[in-house]
């Protein structure tokens, strides 16, 4: 028999997607995510769907394709997968896939000595029967021994994670209340961990807090242990189900899985009163209870429907089927190839979507068939009319929409149609990342304050994200949070602030963020009225008051160390600030120390009571003094600690008949013998004298209170003494400035020495702060004393300058606060340079190159550094005493014949990089080579140049050592006083500053090395504009026309004669008007004539450099005789010429020689006449002296000179007239002239 098993979809997957049905579960919610089976079994998994719809089953990641055996079956929205006689590999992963919804479960094989049968699963409802499931459930006969073993919950302490104490399954009854809690450990974790408890698979209980459930959380600060506790109090039958914990802090994460049953009846499962249990629970009032039926109807595939619909009821037939994704959809769309239908009125269709940035220009293009046909462009349905943002443009058969400045408004659909035919498209509008210009500011505050985080954004109406801990910030019921917005200023407002608002917060954009820091410390009690020392009588009242700053603070009093309680003769009021402690009928056991201690603040108020009694003892009349001391001597244990600036005081208990008289002296007896109470004149030394007590204050005790203090009573009896050692300790005093010892990408290292002066006590530890520069609030690192004197300071903004200072802490406090240590700036050294290789070498130097580090970071680079060695040597000597910005040298006075070995480090603030290094030794000795001549491309064939105009050829060699370099024209030496000529190691430079027609001729360039030569040849012609033709004639006169004929000219200027231009004139008027340009012949016939009228003519001839300066002019004139006939000439409408520009010829992508001049070339057309502009890696370089840009005749060149290697990149031609503009571009290599030759040792 098969055993079913039930699949439940996800009601996470419920809330997004609104018509997908969770399936009832028969057990519990954990049963969706595991389930087990035996080998052999038969599994059913099921899903049901609002409506019939495609669905999709995986096996690990993998499709599910229908076999013997997985058996895949669809019974309206009911779908099942069935896999067959189950083996030891099927358990993996599956999941099921509907729309944009996926559900992910598995499958565990479990060994099984007999095998189990099941009854069958219903194959005529499509609603399975549950009520028998919840009754199991509802009456268990022991814990969980009413769930199948499958679905039993996993109590198995997995401690690999974050918690170290899991919550565990349990079981209450009705009405009782039951604690489930988790730990987690502390100690590698940089700030506290979130915490999420949830129901389900997606109701958090954080919103369900109330009567039936509390959420609490604590912190031991000794163990490091955070508890988290979550308590239900009355329990009802419908809190039973599944539960999960999970925990996170930043990129770690983890979760536990738990169920709760509750034993007794349930009635009221459903709960459809949101009121008064508003806070339970129970969420199954949030599912809409449907009725679920079988539909006969054929599934339907959602992307046929898609691909046959246009884009604008996209969005309709995606919510109709549950698709939220809507880019994603589009995506997918594109890439399915999909058949256009050919269409009679369009050529070329608009394509699926276009996207486009905030604030730049776009144009849509179509192709008609028709260039007659009239087009409509429409936006969301409605028709666009030409304005300044929308142009409208017609070329031939193409049709262009311009939609320019475009704004979210903009992003739309667009349709143009011709007749009855239409194309359509979306246009999508990209806004620009906001950037965040100032940044958020650390703040500690004290609590109960208000916050402000305040920052500044670079465009207005961003839309910004607030974060507290990684949880995102909301305006909540009480107004916690609030969000104000002025222009580009956010602000976030935190009222009245408490402990757990402590953490870091984070405003995020889509381009940027910005964190920052919140503290809050307790406020500072400040103490108006201190209590005082009271001596009363017997039967008085003694009253202690006392005042504080903050009236809500409530304190207990003690006696003695024994809490005071109220009776009949004690009273304990509390009015605003005042605190009193009333005694009536003092009586002697009230004699003692008591103590005022404010709840929650480390301190305390004490004064002293003492009983006054009056009583007659008969003792014997002559009785020596005698003091009554345990604390006598100078051992270190009968030493009296005071804290300076509190008050001493030393009440010492003497006996004496009759009364002794007392005298206080401070220090060593034989040098300071005098009376205290006489000697100090501050006002601070306080000496009273009772019967049976002497007592000695000093109020304020200082440093140099300290010492021994003695006491001697006298009277006639006799006399005593007594020593009492008093030692006066204080905070320490604040160590010297921090030292920062080194920085790293968001660290520090500082150090620190103790102070000069512990305070008497010792030093138990250090408190660090640091602060930004610009900023004037300290931060602090830590708050449990740190006991060594270096630390290293994390978690700060790399390219940020910070200040560190220190505070000492003793057994009495904390001093203040160090110096600020120099201003640091947190930042990593660059990565190491790359691309370091040999350029040139001789006999004692050698010239290297290489390439910027890849990452340099917030630091600017210093420079590079360049070190050298000997092979097999670790000693490594620098090149240059300092660095340098260049990133190529010449390394000289190296010893010649020896192997070298160099590297190169990229410095910054935080140090050197690591270095970049040869692959292998180099030998320093110059490499021998053959003369020869890399005569440049361009010169290779005749060179034009016009008259006037400067030749300046520049043509490289190479040869070691230097070659002898000899110029000839037309195998003569040429004439240094006409031709200038500069050579140098690597290339021989011809210029002619003033070019004539005389310089025109062939130019040859020899190198020569000893007996060996290399010979090149240049071809320059100097050509000049030619003269006028010869000898015009008016051959004939017939009608409106005249017949010309004319002779070339005798000085075609050095150069072909490309044509002539004709020119008419009234005779009249003597007005010129040009009847041919660029006329090839040497006759022509004049038309169109006006009759009655007497015309000249006129010739002038052109070359490649221009028309000739004189024209000839003809000898006769021609009259047209006037026929009686009145001509009348045909009307016609001016055409448009102007055209967008276009390339005709693209850019060629080349491979050069480093050292020879090179050329791109390409034309173009437009009417007007376009802008042309070079760009190189998208920089231009119109201005740059490198480039030289010609255009004739729509042919554009860009010369590159003499490149390197660093000139290799894309090229970019850019043409802009009025119409439009174009676009082409193409990538150019420049290669090694050669590879350096190096020679192994032998």
């Amino acid at each position: 028999m098969a055993s079913i098993l039930g699949i439940c979809l996800d009601v996470g997957i419920l809330k997004m997607h609104p018509f997908l049905l969770t399936y009832p579960a028969f057990l519990t919610e954990s049963s969706t995510k595991t389930q087990t089976a035996e080998i052999g079994a038969t599994v059913i998994f099921e899903a049901e769907t609002e409506k019939p719809v495609k669905v999709r089953w995986l096996r690990d990641s993998k499709d599910i394709a229908s076999s013997y055996k997985y058996t895949i079956s669809a019974e309206g929205n009911l779908h099942s997968l069935t896999i067959n006689n189950i083996a030891q590999e099927d358990a993996l992963g599956y999941a099921v896939i509907a729309g944009m919804s996926k559900v992910k479960f598995e499958l565990k094989i479990k060994e099984s000595e007999e095998p189990k049968e099941a009854p069958p699963a219903p194959t005529g409802s499509s609603a399975p029967d549950t009520s028998g499931t919840v009754s199991d459930c509802s009456a268990p006969e022991g814990k969980y021994k009413s769930l199948p073993e499958s679905h039993r919950p996993d109590t198995r302490q997995d401690l690999t994670g974050l918690f170290t104490e899991k919550p565990q399954s349990g079981e209450v009854n009705v009405g009782e209340n039951i604690t489930f809690v988790a730990r987690v450990c502390g100690e590698s974790l940089l700030k506290k961990p979130s915490v999420k408890w949830i129901k389900g698979k997606w109701m958090d209980l954080a919103s369900k807090s109330g009567k039936h459930l509390q959420l609490k959380e604590h912190y031991d600060r000794n163990s490091k242990v955070y508890t988290f506790e979550m308590h239900i109090i009355a329990a009802k039958a419908n809190f039973a189900g599944a539960y999960r914990c999970e925990v996170s802090s930043r990129d770690k994460f983890d979760s536990c899985n738990f169920d709760l049953v509750v034993h007794g009846n349930k009635n009221n499962y459903i709960s459809t009163d949101a009121g008064e249990d508003s806070g339970e629970l129970d969420f199954s009032a949030l599912l809409k209870k449907r009725a679920v039926h079988v539909s006969t109807e054929p599934e339907v595939d959602v992307w046929e429907i898609l691909q046959n619909a246009p884009p604008s009821e996209y969005e309709k037939i995606a919510f109709q089927y549950g698709i939220t994704d809507l880019r994603g959809m589009l995506k997918r769309l594109k890439k399915m190839k999909k058949e256009e239908k050919k269409s009679a009125a369009f050529l070329r269709k608009l394509d699926p979507a276009y996207q486009v940035e905030k604030g730049h220009k776009i144009k849509l293009q179509v192709e008609v068939a028709n260039p007659d046909a009239e087009v409509k462009w429409l936006k969301n349905g409605q028709e666009i009319h030409p304005t300044g943002r929308y142009i409208f443009e017609s070329v031939g058969n193409k049709r262009f929409l311009t939609i320019n400045n475009c704004t979210l408004a903009d992003d739309a659909a667009y349709t143009c149609t011709i007749g009855e035919e239409k194309t359509v498209t979306e246009l999508f509008v990209k806004e620009p990342p906001v950037l965040i210009v100032r940044n958020l500011e650390d703040q500690m505050v004290m609590k109960g304050e208000r916050v402000e985080f305040e920052c500044e954004v670079s465009e207005e109406g961003a839309q910004v994200k607030w974060e507290k801990d990684g949880v995102e910030l909301t305006r909540d019921e009480s107004f916690k949070y609030r969000f104000k917005k002025d222009g580009c200023k956010h602000v976030l407002i935190i009222n009245d602030v408490t402990k757990e608002d402590c953490g870091h917060y984070r405003v995020k954009t889509n381009g940027g963020q910005s964190f920052a820091e919140l503290m809050v410390q307790e406020k500072q009690l400040e103490v108006y009225q201190n209590i005082a020392d009271l001596t009363v009588k017997a039967k008085d009242q003694a009253v202690f008051k006392c005042e504080v700053s903050d009236e809500n603070v409530k304190g207990i009093w003690y006696k003695n160390g024994v809490e005071v309680k109220p009776d009949a003769r004690t009273h304990i009021t509390h009015i605003g600030r005042i605190h009193k402690l009333t005694i009536d009928d003092v009586k002697p056991e009230d004699e003692g120390d008591y103590t005022f201690v404010p709840e929650g603040y480390a301190f305390n108020l004490s004064a002293k009571l003492n009983f006054l009694e009056v009583k007659i003892d008969f003792v014997p009349r002559q009785d020596p003094p005698k003091i009554h001391l345990d604390c006598m001597g100078r051992t270190a244990e009968s030493t009296i600690l005071v804290v300076a600036g509190n008050k001493l005081r030393l009440d010492v208990p003497i006996t004496g008949d009759p009364a002794p008289t007392v005298v206080w002296t401070k220090g060593e007896k034989a040098h300071w013998d005098w009376e205290f109470c006489a000697e100090m004149e501050d006002g601070r030394v306080h000496v009273e004298s009772t019967k049976g007590h002497c007592i000695f204050t000093i109020e304020g005790a200082e440093r140099q209170d300290e010492g021994v203090y003695s006491v001697i009573v006298r009277n006639p009896a006799g006399e005593d003494t007594a020593d009492i050692n008093v030692k006066v300790v204080d905070v320490p005093d604040p160590p010297e400035a921090p030292r920062i010892l080194s920085v790293g990408e968001d660290s520090c290292v500082v150090q620190w020495d103790p102070p000069l002066f512990d305070g008497g006590q010792p030093v138990i530890g250090y408190v660090l702060e640091r602060k930004k520069k610009k900023s004037y609030r300290w931060m602090r690192l830590n708050f449990d004393p740190f006991k060594e004197t270096t630390y290293e300071a994390k978690r700060m903004i790399e390219g940020v300058p910070y200040e560190m200072r220190v505070y000492a802490v003793n057994a009495i406090g904390m001093s203040r606060p160090s110096a600020a240590s120099q201003p640091f700036v947190p930042v990593a050294p660059t990565s190491e340079p790359t691309g370091l290789c040999v350029d040139d070498i001789s006999d004692t130097t050698i010239s290297l190159k290489w390439r910027p580090p890849e990452r340099i970071g917030s630091a600017e680079l210093e420079g590079y550094g360049v070190e050298y060695c000997k092979e097999g040597s670790d000693e490594w000597i620098p090149a240059f005493p300092s660095l340098t910005e260049s990133t190529s040298v010449i390394v000289c006075d190296l010893p010649t014949g020896e192997k070298m070995q160099f590297r190169v480090r990229a410095y910054n603030m935080a140090g050197p990089s690591l270095p970049a290094t040869l692959q292998q030794a180099v030998t320093i000795r110059e490499i021998m080579q053959r003369p020869k001549i890399w005569l440049p491309r361009n010169l290779r064939q005749t060179l034009i140049k016009k008259v006037g105009e400067t030749i300046n050829l520049v043509i490289p060699f190479q040869g070691k050592p230097r070659p002898q370099v000899t110029w000839t024209k037309n195998d003569e030496l040429l004439d240094p006083r006409q031709v200038s000529i500069r050579n140098s190691d690597t290339d021989t430079i011809l210029f002619i500053r003033k070019s004539e027609r005389k310089d025109s001729g062939k130019y040859e360039v020899q190198v020569q090395i000893e007996n060996v030569q290399d010979r090149a040849s240049v071809n320059i012609q100097i050509v000049d504009l030619p003269g006028p033709p010869q000898n015009l004639k008016v051959i004939d006169v017939w009608g409106f026309n005249v017949a010309l004929e004319w002779k070339p000219p005798k000085d075609n200027g050095n150069c072909d004669i490309t044509g002539y231009t004709i020119q008419k004139a009234d005779k009249k008027t003597m007005d010129w008007y040009t009847v041919y340009e660029q006329y090839r012949r040497t006759n022509c016939v004049v038309s169109d004539l006006i009759m009655g009228n007497e015309y000249m003519f006129r010739v002038y001839a052109m070359n490649m450099v221009g028309l000739s300066p004189e024209p000839c002019l003809s000898k006769d004139s021609a009259y047209i005789q006037k026929t009686g006939i009145v001509y009348k000439p045909p009307s016609y409408k001016e055409h448009d010429f102007s055209e967008a520009p276009k390339f005709t010829h693209p850019l060629v992508s080349r491979s050069v020689i480093a050292g020879y001049n090179a050329t791109l070339s390409c034309s173009v057309r437009g009417i007007p006449k376009p802008k042309i502009t070079w760009y190189k890696n998208k920089m231009d370089i119109t201005n740059e002296a490198k480039y030289r840009m010609f255009s004739n005749q729509g042919v554009l060149t860009l010369e590159i000179r003499k490149p390197c290697p660093f000139d290799g990149g894309v090229y970019m031609c850019k043409a802009v007239n009025d119409s439009g503009e174009d676009i082409i571009e193409c990538k150019l290599e420049v290669r090694c002239k050669y590879m350096p030759l190096t020679k192994k040792a032998t």
